[in-house]
């Protein structure tokens, strides 16, 4: 029991920042879906019908990432012996976020409309591409914010 207890406090940013990916990529990962599905009613155009699917994707899943990043992490920005918030910390974790993300985000969308773009040529219903392609994409997606997240430490800080 206490190998478990030291394994998650060991590993709780990373497990509170992976959990929050997966809350918010399912969010974005139905809301695509739908968004492809609806869009292939109204036009044929299956760059278009990526695309979209794809802005939809991002307009669920970050702001409910963020969200859930700042609840879990806003107590680590606070200097405990003045109480006042810690900037330098703040800005030193906002420029490994942007530098993990960076990476990852230009992998995920790479992947994500190339295949749903094919899986629609190949005459797939929209919100089996979509979901299809999503998942690859993720996949790939969570091998490089892990491998990105460990290269500049994201989760490894001096008091």
């Amino acid at each position: 029991m206490t190998g478990t207890v030291g394994f998650f406090s060991k590993y709780k940013d990373a497990i509170l920042f992976n959990r929050n990916l997966i809350i918010s990529g399912a969010g974005g990962f139905f809301a695509s879906a739908y968004a492809s599905q609806v869009y292939a009613h109204y036009d044929s155009d299956d760059l278009a019908n990526s695309l979209v699917a794809l802005a939809v994707e991002y307009g669920v899943y970050i702001p409910v990432f963020a969200t859930l990043f700042y609840v879990d992490n806003r107590s680590k920005y606070v200097n405990p012996a003045t109480g006042r918030r810690d900037s330098h910390r703040i800005r030193q974790d906002l420029k490994k976020l942007f530098a993990a993300f960076s990476v990852s985000e230009v992998i995920f969308s790479i992947t994500r409309v190339l295949m749903q773009y094919g899986l629609l040529q190949a005459g797939t219903q929209p919100y089996e591409a979509s979901m299809a392609s999503s998942l690859v994409a993720w996949g790939t997606f969570f091998v490089a914010i892990n491998s990105m997240a460990k290269l500049v430490r994201l989760f490894r800080h001096t008091p």
